[in-house]
């Protein structure tokens, strides 16, 4: 019997990198890269797509690593142990602004992204990988998953709720308060990483395959689970992305900056910590709805439904401040669908690791969880990506000011604009879930 501790411990691993620097990562950065840092909209698209193609390389190159690393650490737990200081460090750094000129910034900003997406790949493929390993009890895989669901959206709760309180506390200039801030949280997820590397346990052995082989590579394609729950992956991300990606630019423009009522300052991170507080108490839910369903797939596409119905509704939202309140509701109930399914996706790639296990005679559970974290990075990146273009696209540009820095010029923020940036939140998103609806039928393990 698995106890509480380990299962808090390795709900810190992901309240570290996914309620924290991806969050952050995720919603913050495309209008921290243009509206503060200083890159133009071309600029932070290039980016985020430049990283994603790096990504393709070391994600599946990270997990073969992890499935044969040997250390009296054990398998996975290492790369945690000794990874989680480097992640906060780099990450601090990523949301410095350094005091350089266009050129110097670009480098600095492709650099430490670049540098990012490695550290977090070191980190987060092996701690998905510490699913497989940990317990070969399918009940307590579904535990083990939704307790890392709950230590996410808990802590991204807590970081996007007190994001704009702890600007307003640090003062200063926006690149001030985005630098230590950086520092701030950076330290947090280095701790939560180290924590969940110390209290977690590998009580199974995988079956090694020592020798390096490209057969691995091979056996993952014709592998027809992880083919479509490897789609399905960057589906929830996509989804997830867009929403993300331009709930800053929604405040920003549409609803004209942050809302005041009674108050209580509901900026664009506080208006999505109350779909993180959704998510928290519907992930703790989803495997009594797993069960109450009959199964996966089946609980997966109802939760699917929830998030493709609500999010067309938002559409339908007059873009106006005095309906603050309504979108909050509608975006709760989106999240409860996103609540529904997250804990779902990491306990169906412990399934499709299984099967490859059965199937292939050698472990390859570091290889396959490493796509899951890289349709997590490519989702939301390639979304990020495609929201900075489809506005550039819509009409919105970037002027110089007295300082040399880009901004947007306010000019260019035109009804095609604000109608692209609705659409962003609500449409591209409802399209995306149809796709994955498809997607998860065609998924063949009816666990």
């Amino acid at each position: 019997m698995v106890r509480l501790k380990e299962k808090i411990g390795y709900a810190l691993g992901d309240a570290a990198a996914g309620g924290i620097t991806w969050k952050i990562m995720s919603i913050a950065f495309p209008l921290f890269f243009t509206n503060v840092y200083g890159l133009t909209f071309a600029d932070a698209a290039a980016l985020m797509l430049v990283a994603r193609m790096f990504d393709v390389v070391t994600d599946p190159l990270m997990g073969a690593l992890a499935d044969r690393t040997q250390s009296r650490f054990g398998t996975y737990r290492p790369w945690l142990i000794f990874g989680a200081i480097p992640f906060g460090l780099i990450f601090a750094l990523l949301l410095y602004t350094p005091d350089f000129g266009p050129v110097g910034k670009r480098i600095w900003a492709y650099s430490f992204y670049l540098l990012m997406m490695a550290i977090y790949t070191a980190v987060n493929v092996p701690y998905g990988s510490l699913l497989g390993v940990m317990t070969d009890d399918d009940n307590e895989k579904n535990q083990f998953s939704s307790f890392r669901m709950v230590g996410a959206y808990a802590m991204g709760f807590v970081t996007l709720l007190s994001f704009p309180y702890l600007q307003k506390f640090v003062g200063g200039t926006s690149q001030h308060q985005y630098a230590v801030l950086g520092v701030f949280f950076g330290f947090i997820a280095a701790v939560g990483t180290l924590t969940c590397g110390l209290l977690t346990k590998e009580r199974l052995k995988p079956v090694r395959a020592e020798k390096f082989s490209f057969k691995q590579f091979g056996d993952l394609f014709r592998n027809k689970p992880w083919i479509y729950l490897t789609l399905i992956g960057i589906c929830t991300n996509f989804f997830n992305g867009f929403r993300y990606a331009v709930a800053g630019y929604l405040f920003e423009y549409c609803l004209k900056g942050d809302v005041t009522v009674s108050g209580f300052i509901i900026n664009y991170t506080v208006f999505m910590t109350f779909g993180e507080l959704t998510c928290m108490v519907f992930g703790g839910i989803s495997p009594i709805f797993t069960k109450w369903v009959g199964s996966k797939k089946k609980a997966f596409t109802v939760a699917a439904i929830i998030c493709a119905v609500t999010s067309v509704a938002f559409f339908f939202v007059p873009m106006h401040s005095s309906y603050i309140w309504l979108m909050v509701g509608i975006v709760i109930l989106t999240s409860i669908g996103v609540g529904l399914y997250s804990p779902l996706l990491w306990s169906m790639y412990a399934d499709v690791a299984d099967y490859a296990t059965e199937k292939n005679g050698t472990s390859s559970t570091g290889l396959i969880f490493s796509s899951g974290t890289m349709a997590q990075k490519f989702g939301t990146a390639i979304s990020g990506s495609l929201v900075a273009l489809f506005l550039g696209l819509a009409g919105a540009s970037m002027i110089t000011d007295s300082t040399g820095n880009s901004i947007v010029d306010p000019t260019s923020i035109t009804d095609s604009v604000l109608s692209m940036i609705w659409s962003l939140f609500s449409l591209f998103p409802a399209a995306i879930v149809v796709i994955m609806l498809l997607l998860t039928y065609k998924y063949p393990i009816n666990k």
